[in-house]
């Protein structure tokens, strides 16, 4: 079982395993061929509020973490089929923010694996 975190931006490859965008917006400047995308889950992406409010700053980091796990919390049904796939296969949640240790789909991974070790699935 293995969730993986990716830039969008960056090169696909075959080690991606089932590409899913998390970001609300789509990135700028990529084309939506040129994606490589599986799924775009703008439904697993933070509020429009709780994103504005975070705007990628490290010092709101852990309370962004823990209010988007709020969110998480009450939209199971969103997430709930990618638990199940990276039961089998490789995740790769993928997003287009330029900070690379602060975004959505870090503090999702985190939520997933939490999730996973609490009910048995690692």
């Amino acid at each position: 079982m293995s969730i993986a975190v990716k830039r969008i931006y960056d090169p696909v490859t075959e080690s991606d395993g089932y590409r899913v965008l998390v970001d609300r917006i789509w990135p700028r400047g990529l084309k939506k061929e040129d994606a490589a995308l599986d799924l775009w889950a703008k439904e697993l992406a933070p509020s429009t509020a709780l994103r504005k409010w975070f705007g990628h700053d490290p010092v709101c980091w852990e309370s962004f973490r823990h209010r988007y796990a709020s969110e998480l919390d009450s939209h199971k049904s969103f997430w709930q089929p990618l638990v199940t796939r990276a039961e089998r296969h490789r995740v790769t949640l993928l997003f287009g923010a330029k900070d690379e240790d602060h975004n959505q789909a870090v503090a999702l991974k985190i939520y997933l694996e939490n999730w996973m070790k609490a009910n048995g699935l690692r």
